[in-house]
């Protein structure tokens, strides 16, 4: 189909004349998985399982095997070499993404995360897809429009929803200004020399452009939509320096790319700018021509709290009038739990996304390395919403581990497993605690396969799932759609047993009480700068009691006493082990002990880096 130059041109009404996949009841019951689209799959891999489960014999790009690990970096050129790709495309497609959904839906994975598709200016290798040059546009290294509507058609069909990653705050590197030095000070607006060809000279009139009298500028010059070109689109106030600075972070240019000015007044008063409006009917137009199911939005603490109400409002009502009476958007809101918080009650989006706090409290939970409660602590919500239930952090938290920017570490980024070879180990225990704790949970690619993602900085946390150039452990060559791999066996059971037992996906949420004798109890603690320790919770719905616990010992087994609910069972009750890391425990039962008139606990053993599950029976 011929790509639309304006918003003006977009047929929404003859678009939407059909039925649309209906939205999920409650987000909170699906497992999303984000993927980096260039890194994933350009579907010509052999020896994995294809859609229907049937081993696919045809391809360039064999299995992995851990004979192939360092196999691109055997020489200091090839490292040199292996080392730059991570800097450019690689070549991960959207059809290549559509072969994939066996894979992910036999892992347990119900919506699918996928990174910015639009296309990206021509002369910069922003294969991330966060410097758009077109947003009504799909990028040619990921393909077309027309693969884009098979992959949700595909997704759709294999029980597995689609979220796009979308950006409304910026635009590419798209104009330059007229000198090299552009600081944001709060009043300069800098001269603009240019919006920039197809090969990055800001030749081309920096306005509303003519392309018959300029045809460089369509397709890969300038920025489009039209309304885009308009040069007050843009704020043109220069680099932020200072991140924290309130209007600094709003007006200023998120690095190279540049700021899109989408309105003025505060919220109740907010009126939106013509960009921000075009804008609004790009995204409509996506949702009508795709019959995507949600959004995560990018860098929504720049936006504003007006612009993100504005747009929030506009999407919800645009897709319920059409059928998706629950399209969901998810907001990247750094800037910690209280900001998110308030930024969700202002602005109408659906969830935050939890990069902050929740990464690094989960991982150093697993590893032994702080207190359980540091973690748990994180869902004790009273202090935000003022009540003493754990409702808010439900379907209002998109949970995660490894991810794509690691804002939380600073500048030595790495994935869980990086490091010591024990942490391998341990990855199922990440994984299990994200997923069966409260929130909305988010799988980061590559980490159901151990990727380490060693290295230092963001290109390591990318490697190719396909093997490509840059493929995980330092491999080229290699895939790693790996049905085999224990990670991924066992995570698939885990997620199975989540979309069972409603408990693990809507109930309530406690840390337990532990004891090595019977009598004493206590929440698990560092002791000597580590622990190891059997870490229990349950999840509870109505009368329904779920025990989980994970061991933080690499090298034993650990028992201990768990506290349960009193009220909910009386002594000679039995819990059974509906999964164990060990299978031998799996059907194995333990006697409910009353401790005294108002405690009860069960005694429970988990496997070295193990994790359990019990249930009444």
């Amino acid at each position: 189909m011929t790509a639309p130059q304006s918003s003006t041109e977009l047929d929404l009404k003859n678009l939407t004349n059909r039925t649309f996949h209906p939205s999920p009841v409650a987000w909170e019951d699906q497992v999303l998985y984000f993927l980096l689209l260039d890194r994933f799959s350009d579907g010509k891999e052999i020896g994995y399982r294809d859609n229907r489960g049937r081993r696919v014999t045809k391809g360039e790009t064999p299995l992995y095997q851990p004979d192939d690990a360092g196999n691109a970096i055997r020489t200091e050129p090839e490292a040199a070499v292996w080392r730059e790709s991570g800097n450019n495309w690689c070549g991960g497609t959207l059809k290549g993404l559509a072969s994939k959904m066996g894979y992910l839906k036999r892992m347990g994975v119900t919506a699918v995360w996928v990174s910015p598709l639009f296309k990206q200016c021509s002369f910069v290798p922003t294969y991330h897809g966060y410097g758009i040059q077109n947003f009504l546009e799909v990028d040619p290294h990921f393909g077309t429009t027309d693969d884009l509507r098979e992959l949700v058609h595909v997704a759709h069909a294999n029980g597995i929803y689609v979220i796009l990653d979308i950006i409304l705050n910026h635009a590419g590197n798209i104009f330059a200004y007229d000198r090299g030095y552009t600081p944001y000070d709060g009043s300069t607006v800098y001269p603009v020399t240019g919006f920039r060809s197809a090969d990055g000279t800001p030749n081309l009139p920096f306005g509303p452009i003519d392309t018959k009298a300029n045809p460089d500028a369509w397709p890969d010059g300038a920025v489009w939509p039209r309304e885009l070109q308009a040069a007050n689109a843009y704020t043109r106030m220069g680099h932020i320096r200072d991140w924290d600075s309130y209007h600094e972070y709003l007006d200023g240019d998120f690095f190279d790319l540049k700021d899109i000015h989408l309105g003025e007044g505060e919220v109740d008063a907010f009126r939106p700018s013509p960009a921000l409006l075009a804008l609004c009917e790009v995204y409509k137009y996506w949702i009508a021509l795709s019959d995507v199911d949600g959004y995560r939005i990018d860098t929504v603490k720049h936006m504003g709290a007006g612009a993100t109400r504005f747009f929030a409002s506009v999407i919800h009502e645009f897709a319920q009038a059409i059928g998706k009476e629950n399209f969901y958007l998810i907001g990247e809101i750094t800037g910690g739990r209280d900001n998110a918080f308030k930024t969700l009650d202002t602005t109408g989006l659906n969830a935050a996304l939890g990069v902050d706090d929740i990464p690094l409290r989960l991982e150093d939970l697993v590893k032994g390395r702080t207190n359980p409660a540091d973690y748990f602590n994180l869902f004790r919500n009273s202090l935000l919403v003022r009540k003493e239930s754990h409702v808010w952090f439900r379907d209002k938290v998109v949970t995660v581990i490894d991810d794509h920017d690691q804002v939380c570490r600073g500048a030595k980024k790495e994935r869980f497993c990086a490091g010591d070879p024990k942490w391998h180990r341990l990855v199922l225990n990440a994984l299990a605690l994200n997923t069966t704790t409260l929130g909305i949970p988010c799988v980061y690619y590559g980490t159901e396969q151990a990727f380490d993602g060693e290295g230092g900085d963001d290109r390591y946390l990318r490697e190719c799932m396909f093997g490509g150039p840059f493929g995980a452990f330092r491999t080229r060559g290699v895939n790693f759609f790996d049905e085999e791999n224990p990670v991924y066996r066992e995570f698939a059971k885990i997620l199975a047993l989540r979309r069972e037992k409603l408990p693990l996906r809507r109930g309530r949420q406690y840390l337990r009480e532990i004891s090595g004798d019977g009598v004493t109890f206590g929440l698990p603690y560092v002791i000597g700068g580590e622990i190891r320790s059997v870490v229990p919770w349950s999840r509870i719905f109505d009368t329904e009691e779920m025990v989980l616990a994970i061991n933080t010992d690499a090298d034993s087994p650990r028992t201990a006493w768990v506290l349960v609910d009193g009220s909910l069972h009386r002594e000679g009750d039995r819990f059974a082990y509906r999964y164990s890391t060990d299978p031998g425990q799996v059907r194995g039962t333990t006697a409910v002990q009353r401790i005294n008139d108002a405690v009860q606990a069960i005694q429970v053993t988990v496997p070295a880096a193990g994790f359990v599950m019990l249930e009444q029976r």
